[in-house]
């Protein structure tokens, strides 16, 4: 809905709230009672899920600048910003669309943002096990899954939100690459679990955008195909 300092309108809902339950992100911890309860108590204070989408960012800032710094305690921590992330994707989303506070512009913070927290984590992450171009070609690939759903919902088709390493598993692979490497870093003093984590996220998310773009062609094949068949019988 409308800040609450401007007049009372009839609310707009925002991109996420107005879509097809086909173009909201599954995730199966949105019924979780801890969550359906914190997004609930959310909906009730002055806060916006176009805030929590920007809190989000902020949390993966912090947990790039912990991974780049290194450290058994910043590795841990930065672990930590992973998931405080993810949480803020999760909450947003239901606060504007269960909640009923969503904006005209929620579109642009509900994917904009994204853009920002994935490069703030994989970036660092190159430059951690000195293989910056690692980092920078992760989080490009990264951004590319993104891409391909999204243009995949410009054409009229349903959002693909699967693959390989979609972003609730490229988070995944990086909150256990750095647990791994906290305790690597305490037994060997090396860094291949990190080095591990951007390889595989680079792999998983070129794979993933593959998929999702022969999907994507696939299915506008088969409305060709239905067209035709449309025309053949009228």
């Amino acid at each position: 809905m409308m800040d609450p300092a401007t007049p009372a309108t009839p609310a707009a809902p925002d991109a996420s709230a107005a879509a097809p339950a086909a173009d909201r992100r599954p995730i199966a911890t949105r019924q979780a009672r801890w969550a359906r309860r914190l997004a609930a108590w959310l909906s009730t204070t002055p806060v916006t899920p176009n805030q929590i989408s920007v809190v989000s960012v902020v949390w993966a800032a912090i947990g790039g600048a912990l991974l780049l710094h290194g450290g058994i305690a910043a590795w841990i921590g930065a672990a930590l910003c992973v998931q405080l992330r993810l949480i803020c994707n999760l909450l947003d989303g239901m606060v504007a669309v269960e909640g009923g506070k969503g904006s005209r512009v929620g579109a642009l913070y509900n994917e904009i943002p994204d853009r920002f927290a994935d490069t703030a984590f994989l970036v660092p992450l190159g430059y951690a096990v000195g293989l910056p171009w690692l980092g920078w070609a992760a989080a490009l690939a990264a951004m590319l899954t993104a891409y391909v759903r999204v243009f995949g919902g410009a054409l009229g088709l349903a959002q693909d939100f699967g693959g390989v390493m979609a972003k609730q598993r490229r988070m995944a692979a990086l909150t256990v690459a750095l647990l791994a490497q906290a305790a690597e870093h305490a037994l060997w003093g090396t860094r291949f679990s990190l080095l591990a984590a951007g390889w595989v996220i680079l792999a998983g998310s070129l794979l993933t955008a593959a998929t999702r773009t022969a999907g994507i062609a696939r299915r506008l094949d088969n409305q060709g195909l239905d067209n035709q068949g449309l025309e053949a019988r009228s």
